[in-house]
């Protein structure tokens, strides 16, 4: 079964957020490689939301070093980081 990643960032400001956003978008999807969806929202303007769909835990480990490192990376843009994970339960695609 699937499993999820969601990730809620608070950034300390609005460019900030903007940087991020943009800079995940263009390299999200070689920095993840094995995420089988990438989801990045765009809650307020100072708040994004990231959801990454892995095959199964150990899939979800390996990408880890990737997301520590754009994490610190980006450590003095972020003001409070929330992060859950989970097995999917519905993943409806029309």
């Amino acid at each position: 079964m699937s499993v999820a990643r969601v990730t809620t960032l608070n950034f300390k400001s609005k460019e900030g957020a903007d940087q991020i956003e943009e800079t995940y978008k263009a390299n999200a999807p070689s920095e993840f490689p094995e995420a089988e969806q990438l989801l990045e929202v765009r809650v307020d303007d100072t708040t994004l939301m990231f959801v990454s769909l892995y095959v199964d835990n150990d899939a979800m480990e390996r990408a880890s070093a990737a997301r520590t490192k754009r994490m610190d990376l980006n450590k003095d843009l972020i003001d409070s980081v929330d992060g859950k994970t989970g097995e999917v339960i519905l993943n409806h695609k029309n």
